[in-house]
């Protein structure tokens, strides 16, 4: 397969080398174990410079979908080969990847003024406006989380996306934002009044909470997420190695 860069595409380059990257992986052989070729030789398989690379190598390296290793090379992780849903992916794709139909049940788009601690998390002043978006998603009969997004305004989002569209693609492919980090905070709540109503539970009825916050390469402040899961419906997984 021929892998080429279109220089003239409104695409950034890095993005369409990591899209190019990515088939590259898939191919039979680099998915037994073959080391991917040199920087200097990918730079010069897609016309690209080595810089434009790194960034592609390093987000996929962030996913975990390759391993680096020193003097040895680069190559695709064999666990990523057993099970994909260890990377970090929106909720619409991991519901996907798990074969799950979702329904959204709500969607309110919404521009609101950011209280201090938000404000504090975005670096910017209370007086200055953040797009605030709310879902409820869940199987077709059934929701079983509600989230609160609030996204900086850094980003450009105007409020008249697709917000149906995975999230991080829509950022990505929009607005060349690439969400590289997540941090959790994950308790359990009791369900208040307007949570209850909005997932079909009774006050008082366990959730699962879950804050996000999302950063992007530089690790700047891109997305503050809250998650109310329904707990009779969901499981949060969490895998460690050493």
């Amino acid at each position: 397969m021929k892998y080429t860069i279109d220089h003239k595409s409104p695409i950034p380059l890095h993005m369409q080398a990591e899209e190019l990257l990515r088939k590259l992986i898939a191919e039979e052989d680099f998915q037994n174990g073959k080391l991917l070729p040199n920087e200097v030789e990918l730079a010069k398989m897609l016309a690209i410079s080595r810089t434009t690379l790194r960034q592609a190598l390093n987000k996929l390296v962030f996913e975990g979908l390759l391993v680096r290793k020193k003097r040895k090379g680069t190559k695709v992780s064999q666990a990523t080969v057993s099970s994909k849903s260890n990377n970090w992916l929106s909720f619409s794709q991991e519901m996907k990847l798990r074969g799950i139909t979702i329904k959204n049940f709500e969607l309110h788009i919404t521009w609101v003024y950011p209280d201090q601690h938000l404000a504090n998390f975005f670096e910017i002043t209370t007086d200055r406006k953040v797009l605030k978006m709310e879902k409820v998603r869940g199987k077709v009969d059934d929701p079983f989380v509600y989230f609160i997004s609030y996204f900086h305004p850094r980003i450009g989002l105007t409020g008249d996306e697709d917000f149906k569209r995975p999230l991080y693609e829509l950022l990505e492919q929009d607005y060349s934002t690439i969400a590289t980090l997540s941090k959790e905070e994950i308790s359990a709540h009791a369900a208040d009044q307007s949570i209850a109503d909005k997932l079909h539970i009774k006050t008082g009825e366990p959730v699962l909470f879950r804050k996000r916050f999302v950063f992007d390469q530089g690790e700047r402040p891109l997305e503050y997420n809250l998650g109310y899961y329904k707990a009779d419906s969901f499981v949060y997984t969490v895998e460690s190695r050493r």
